[in-house]
């Protein structure tokens, strides 16, 4: 199963004024850490169901397409969606990027742990 550490990944560039303006930075990593964990306990039951790299595609585009709708609910029109666009695809890369590869390192290190060894089996998914 997978595990969220998502303290680190605060974006301040798109977050919303109004959901964060009043929240301590303890608070702010609490709500990112629970919408995070909802998501993993999701792609976990989807997995039961799938195979686990169509749940991979599957969140990857689901937060793909959720992404875009945080973009274009922050433009005013058209030409501010335009001019956005690029530095939003920028912001959201480098993000992923560096989550991915801070999970892959993370998981590394712990790869031999007993936790991790259902990750070794060869099941169907």
């Amino acid at each position: 199963m997978a595990h969220s550490h998502c303290e680190k990944y605060r974006g301040n560039d798109m977050s919303d004024d109004v959901s964060t303006e009043e929240l301590s930075d303890e608070e702010l990593d609490a709500q990112l850490r629970e919408v995070a964990d909802k998501c993993i306990d999701l792609a976990n039951q989807q997995a039961q169901r799938f195979h686990k790299e169509n749940v991979s595609q599957g969140m990857m585009y689901g937060t793909a397409r959720f992404n875009a709708f945080v973009v274009a609910s922050h433009a005013d029109d058209i030409v501010a969606y335009d001019e956005g666009r690029d530095r939003a695809i920028e912001y959201f890369v480098g993000q992923y990027r560096e989550m991915l590869i801070s999970n892959l390192d993370d998981y590394r290190g712990n790869f031999e742990d007993l936790k991790y060894t259902h990750l070794m089996s060869r099941r169907p998914n």
